[in-house]
């Protein structure tokens, strides 16, 4: 059985553990490099991209976590697609982690008072599946490289994008109870696990 760590610096984590939990996926919390050891994937949460780099830093993860990604599933939602990207436009505080070949703006969607929820569409395996979507004070994907896969876009911007074993969400889909991209990329008895990349295409 695999296991997936959740790193456990900061931000909404708790509930993508519930998710895993309902999927039958063993998690565990990371707050330290010695955690991601016998791991079989992670996920960066949503929360403060600024504190998150600094914290990474902090606890010595940075590059662990990056050494990790060579050969590792990841998964970033909000802040964790921000400090998964290869570029933040405007910013000088946010290291990010250059797992992603995208270039995003912090708060494109609004500061935290605009939190809102929107409909997004998303077609794996020839199914279309309508999502709620909850942004808080969510990036945008302003630039992506020729090698990232858009699964879904939300105001004509891409919304969800995947590189390789990678995943980058702007939304929160554990604020929803959405477990399909938790199963896209760690489930691997799912239908939509990443490995049929053929089988997704763009809503």
């Amino acid at each position: 059985m695999i296991e997936v760590g959740v790193l456990e610096l900061q931000g909404n984590y708790a509930l993508h553990h519930n998710i895993f939990s309902d999927l039958g996926i063993r998690s565990k919390g990371v707050k330290l490099p010695k955690h991601l050891d016998g791991v079989d994937g992670l996920v960066i949460p949503g929360g403060e991209s600024t504190t998150m780099s600094l914290l990474l830093d902090t606890f010595k993860l940075r590059e662990p976590i990056k050494d990790f990604a060579k050969e590792n599933s990841i998964m970033g939602t909000c802040a964790g697609l921000i400090m998964m990207a290869k570029k933040i436009e405007h910013e000088t505080k946010v290291v990010p982690l250059n797992i992603l070949d995208i270039m995003v703006n912090r708060n494109a969607y609004g500061r935290q008072i605009m939190s809102k929820k929107m409909s997004i569409n998303l077609k794996l395996n020839n199914e279309l599946m309508p999502l709620n979507s909850t942004l808080i004070r969510a990036p945008k994907i302003i630039d992506y490289g020729k090698d990232v896969m858009v699964l879904t876009m939300l105001e004509n911007s891409p919304a969800a994008v995947m590189q390789n074993m990678h995943l980058g969400l702007s939304f929160h889909p554990e604020l929803d109870g959405i477990s399909i991209f938790h199963e896209l990329l760690f489930n691997p008895s799912s239908k939509y696990y990443w490995n049929n990349l053929n089988k997704v295409d763009a809503a």
